[in-house]
């Protein structure tokens, strides 16, 4: 697929921590601290972007982290059941994240980063089951990976050069 820019000050985006934590760096005098902020951003329709902001304090390591995300906003496929088009296993390192259609009223059933990034995003009924590694940076951007991998079954109509109808039979 290829990355649209996206303008974001023509979007309302909302923010959510997913992670601080606090880095050191031996140095020849001791020690010396810093904060690492992993950040979510997203409009809730259909825009989404995640940043890591680092810094000596925390407010500075969040607003540096949603920067980063607003910078890297990408445009997810959110079909008419508020769901994913398909299902799908995403992948980034060693996390992997399977995406699940779920039909209406079922809600978000995720774990804690993937749940930040598919509420973000403004997906309203998707199971997910996180696999592999746990480390938070990683399931979040195996959830993006998924997201921004998936293709309605209008486009893979185009690409097969078939109609909609013989895709789904």
């Amino acid at each position: 697929m290829k990355r649209q820019i996206i303008d974001p000050s023509k979007l309302e985006l909302n923010d959510r921590v997913v992670n601080i934590k606090r880095v050191s760096k031996t140095v020849k005098g001791g020690r010396t601290m810093k904060f690492s902020a992993l950040v979510v951003v997203g409009d809730g329709n259909g825009h989404v972007g995640i940043g890591l902001g680092k810094a000596g304090e925390v407010p500075e390591a969040i607003r540096k982290g949603k920067e980063a995300a607003t910078k890297a906003l990408v445009e997810v496929r959110i079909d008419e059941n508020s769901s994913v088009p398909h299902d799908y296993t995403g992948k980034f390192g060693s996390a992997s994240v399977l995406l699940k259609r779920a039909p209406e009223g079922t809600g978000i059933i995720a774990g804690g980063p993937a749940r930040a990034v598919l509420e973000l995003a403004g997906y309203k009924n998707i199971r997910s089951k996180s696999l592999g590694s746990n480390n938070k940076t990683n399931v979040c951007l195996a959830t993006l990976a998924g997201l921004t991998a998936l293709k309605t079954p209008e486009e893979i109509a185009k690409l097969r050069g078939k109609s909609v109808e013989e895709i789904l039979a």
